[in-house]
């Protein structure tokens, strides 16, 4: 028979009324295996009627309901059952997510989502097809929930005003024209990205030459390198077209900078500028940005600073330096931070001092930092330069933070950089200074070794020697030694006094003793009975009940001992001793 739809769409159902159709859902879901049974003769029925057409719930639903009708039986083992389940489990996920499936191929988790379908019902189909299979546990949940998945989805709605002939038919198209649409528009943003990226990497490049040229004349005019003359008309435009850069692509600007070539100098970049290489090297736990590459750069940033440009530069240069770069990037990293800091001091006679013009600032307004972001920023990207640079924001912040917070992450700073930071907090020499790092350790047992050269310097002249660091040795005195050897007088032990690297030997060894544990035992001893011991084991009472009763008494019935003395002769006898 034919029923009607909302649109005056005919679907054609195998079931002769409803009357039919609720019969047999009743059935399905009744968890009896008569009855559910029957329905599925009843299914076998529609089947016939349907043809081709049968909704794929109508069969998955038949499938799953057998699986649970065999495994009631008991007579199939586990592994025939999980065969069972699994390729019910299989043909489900497979038959709903296939007709969703259209030009542009979609993992099966996210088809399987958009008809709520949790992923580890798609991790079970996966497991069952190319691993290895899972659990009969997890067949039986799995076939579970997928049954009441349908009758939620699927059964439950035919007993509405609608039937339809399948759950998924009403979005196909305009889920299909949406992840088509979406995904022309991320193809063309990541292409106006790279276009971008294009033109930025141009620009800056050109700047660069335009600065080069500008300080190749100022070395061959014989002028003070340090003051750079005003931008010429060129560099005016490139930095016009930078600003505007800026206000449309400004994480793209960013993303650039940052690279090698830019804000990171080349080594070719350096000897153009007159700088050494080797300079980044030389202090990494206090960088500072050469004056001259700073100068190269000043016109561009000047065009740049304002706050939300300075704040995004900063969460980038950060990032880089959580990536644990190179020791050379690492020193440019934390030289621009440190400056762009400085900058922003309240001391202005610190900046001053420090930049000496206010030609050389790269910005002259105080901005408003996140200090509790840069803070973590800072301690999550843990370098040489770390605790100068957490020196600054602390000192800086607009609401300082209490003093022993700032002790306590100075030294989790030390910790992670395994460094010190100076006159901020005890240094690692200090008896009460704790120990936290080998190198705190190192500090302290030279400090001692020091201390006690210096102490014994004052009684008898002697020459310096290095700490020990690796190999440390027990410098016993006589007066030990003699005090030891008294404490073992008349034992085989002896005080060892010869140097023996111990830390080679694992606990238990000594030099010399072979992997056999048969060498251990002694080649001479001796044996002898237990009749030779000096305690008299006759002598010995024995417990008996609440009262004790001597060994040699020989009492009759219950109340004598359990062993007769002739007894315990025996036993002893049989004893032998080393």
């Amino acid at each position: 028979m034919k029923k009607k739809t909302v649109g005056k769409t005919r679907h054609v159902v195998a079931w002769m009324n409803k009357a039919e159709y609720e019969h047999v859902l009743e059935y399905l879901f009744s968890k009896e295996p008569a009855l559910q049974k029957h329905a599925l003769h009843r299914i076998s029925a529609w089947k016939g009627r349907f043809g081709q057409s049968t909704p794929v719930a109508v069969d998955s639903t038949a499938d799953l309901v057998r699986c649970q009708v065999l495994d009631s039986k008991g007579q199939l083992e586990s592994n025939d059952l999980v065969l069972l389940y699994g390729m019910a489990l299989v043909r489900f996920v497979n038959l709903i997510t296939e007709r969703q499936q259209k030009r542009v191929a979609r993992p099966l988790r996210r088809l399987a989502g958009n008809i709520n379908i949790p992923e580890w019902v798609v991790n079970l189909r996966h497991d069952l097809t190319h691993r290895r299979l899972p659990s009969l546990k997890w067949c039986r949940k799995g076939c579970g929930f997928v049954l009441d998945w349908l009758h939620q989805e699927y059964w439950s709605r035919q007993m509405g005003s609608q039937l339809t002939e399948d759950w998924n038919t009403s979005s196909e198209e305009e889920d299909e024209e949406e992840f088509v649409k979406k995904q022309e528009e991320d193809l063309l943003r990541r292409q106006k990205e790279i276009e971008a990226h294009k033109k930025v990497r141009e620009l800056l490049i050109s700047y660069e030459r335009e600065q080069f040229q500008t300080y190749e004349e100022l070395a061959k005019q014989g002028g003070q390198r340090g003051v750079w003359p005003d931008a010429s008309a060129d560099l005016s435009w490139i930095l016009t077209q930078i600003k505007h850069f800026a206000t449309e692509a400004r994480d793209i600007l960013v993303d650039v900078l940052i690279q090698d070539g830019f804000l990171i100098p080349t080594a070719e970049q350096l000897e153009s500028l007159d700088i050494d290489p080797s300079e980044d090297s030389v202090d990494m736990f206090a960088p500072c940005l050469p004056r001259v590459f700073l100068h190269f750069w000043l016109p561009c940033l000047k065009v740049l600073n304002s706050s939300i440009f300075i704040n995004l530069i900063l969460d980038k240069l950060f990032a880089e330096l959580s990536n644990e770069p190179s020791s050379h990037r690492t020193y440019y990293i934390a030289s621009w931070i440190s400056e762009i800091l400085l900058c922003n001091s309240k001391s202005e006679l610190k900046a001053h001092k420090r930049l000496k013009i206010s030609k050389e600032r790269i910005f002259m307004n105080r901005l408003q930092f996140p200090w509790q972001n840069l803070i973590s920023a800072c301690v999550n990207a843990p370098c040489p330069a770390t605790p100068f640079l957490l020196r600054q924001i602390l000192s800086d912040m607009d609401q300082p933070l209490p003093h022993d917070a700032q002790q306590n992450l100075l030294q989790l700073c030390s910790i992670y950089t395994q460094g010190y930071h100076g006159n901020s907090s005890p240094g690692p020499s200090d008896p009460a200074q704790p120990v936290y790092t080998l190198q705190n350790l190192q500090e302290r047992l030279k400090s001692n070794a020091a201390q006690n050269r210096d102490t014994s310097s004052n009684h008898t002249p002697r020459s310096v020697q290095a700490p020990p660091t690796e190999e440390l040795q027990e410098k016993l005195s006589a007066e030990t030694v003699q005090e030891r050897n008294f404490a073992l007088r008349g034992s085989a032990w002896s005080v060892c006094t010869d140097k023996v690297p111990w830390k080679q030997y694992p606990l238990g060894k000594v030099p010399g003793q072979p992997e056999d544990p048969s060498c251990l035992m002694v080649e001479c001893y001796s044996t002898f009975t237990v009749f030779d011991q000096q305690v008299e084991l006759d002598q010995l009472p024995r417990h008996h009940g609440n009262r004790s009763v001597p060994l040699q008494s020989r009492a009759s019935g219950s109340d004598g001992p359990l062993w007769t003395h002739s007894d315990l002769s025996k036993l002893k006898a049989g004893l032998k001793l080393f």
